[in-house]
């Protein structure tokens, strides 16, 4: 338990002045492709409580997966939540499947790429984006209840509020880059605040947390077996105030004290350390080469054999997105990872990604011919370009700064 003393600081590190994410320097219109609004209310449901208000995400057959009707309806409701005096905190669930949510609906965006829809992904990413702020920046007190499966974006719209609550049953993941994409959602501010290079592992190899290791990494606020969870939710649902302290109170008395298990990676962290700190791809996977035929131990060959069959676009992207993100803020992450977002979907780099989710999720092959097969085929310009501002024709994220936080 020595190695794993130092993780815990990092909760420190994601809140300033009791609030989550605030900086000191994860859809508020509804497109024109949205869905009716009943089937909005349907995926995104609404319980009103004595003093709060709980979204509850509904799609169970996608593990929750956000679709830009779903991220409209959220942003609508937290904007209302947060101007309604009558409500003093808010909470977030996912509804009655085994995932909290499994992040943006990655096949509708394939969808609407072979449809020849690219404005309606745009709309979606903004809309998502802009959700992620303002609940990184939401004046409430937020609970976030993450039991099951979280996955890219899942974390994004969960992970900047002031609660996280975490179960025997929660498993996180950022499996992007095995479907030509990046991690979203403000994961390159999240991931580069990890303890060492833990972030860079997670990015790169798709491996997971459970919910005791986001404890321990400071990801999490709150650990619960998952059979305790009505209990959580009847005393908070009881409960009438706005003041956090009362929240944490009652978190508290129905949490419970957790360490990794032997098997947990964080046991590894020197080891992540010296192997994802190195500047490259090329070099990480080298690094992972030398340590598999230097020990024989079979970890070494997993990773290596996940990072064998991502995009070669994609995990050079990501390093350098993560990399950029330990120096920026919320607003700055989610701006830069908007213009990532809308290179990989464009004409010359949207067949990565269609072709990674075909083979992961549409045909599962999982036998993925990316077009860039190899890292050396992925020059630097190229990664840069996926970072330079859009220019002039297409513009920039725009998140509301300069009302949410008028002295930045």
């Amino acid at each position: 338990m020595q190695r794993m003393k130092f993780l815990l600081p990092l909760s420190r590190c994601l809140h300033r002045n009791g609030s989550t994410y605030r900086h000191g320097r994860s859809f508020s219109a509804v497109p024109s492709y949205a869905q009716h609004d009943y089937l909005q209310e349907e995926e995104v449901l609404v319980e009103g409580r004595a003093n709060s208000r709980a979204a509850i995400l509904n799609r169970p057959s996608a593990l929750n997966a956000l679709t830009a009707s779903m991220a409209s309806r959220l942003n609508r409701l937290y904007e209302s939540w947060e101007e309604n005096s009558n409500i003093g905190f808010v909470m977030m669930k996912g509804g009655n499947c085994r995932a909290f949510c499994s992040g943006t609906d990655v096949v509708a965006l394939y969808n609407l790429l072979n449809e020849g829809k690219t404005e309606e992904c745009k709309a979606l990413f903004q809309s998502v984006y802009k959700f992620v702020y303002i609940l990184g920046t939401y004046f409430k007190p937020h609970v976030a209840i993450m039991d099951g499966v979280v996955m890219g974006g899942g974390a994004g719209i969960s992970l900047p509020g002031m609660f996280r609550v975490v179960t025997d049953k929660t498993v996180l993941s950022y499996p992007e880059v095995q479907i030509g994409y990046h991690p979203d959602g403000g994961a390159s501010y999240y991931l580069s605040r990890l303890p060492g290079y833990l972030g860079e592992y997670l990015a790169l190899t798709g491996e997971k947390l459970s919910g005791a290791d986001m404890m321990a990494c400071g990801l999490a606020t709150h650990y619960s077996i998952k059979e305790k969870l009505p209990w959580i939710e009847e005393r908070l649902g009881a409960l009438i105030t706005d003041d956090r302290s009362v929240i944490e109170t009652s978190l508290d008395q129905y949490g419970s004290l957790v360490y990794p298990d032997e098997r947990s990676v964080l046991h590894e962290i020197e080891t992540i350390d010296s192997l994802f700190s190195h500047d490259t791809m090329e070099e990480i996977i080298e690094a992972l080469e030398t340590k598999a035929a230097e020990s024989g131990n079979r970890w070494y060959a997993n990773l290596l054999e996940k990072i064998y069959k991502s995009s070669p676009l994609s995990l050079k992207v990501t390093l350098q997105s993560i990399r950029e993100g330990r120096f920026q803020t919320l607003d700055q992450c989610l701006t830069r990872e908007y213009r990532t977002s809308l290179r990989f979907i464009s004409e010359q780099f949207s067949d990565n990604f269609c072709e990674g989710v075909r083979a992961r999720l549409i045909e599962k092959d999982f036998t993925p011919k990316w077009s860039l097969s190899k890292l050396e085929e992925v020059s630097d310009d190229m990664v840069a370009s996926f970072f330079s501002p859009l220019g002039e024709i297409e513009p920039e994220l725009n998140l509301p700064v300069s009302v949410r936080e008028p002295d930045v």
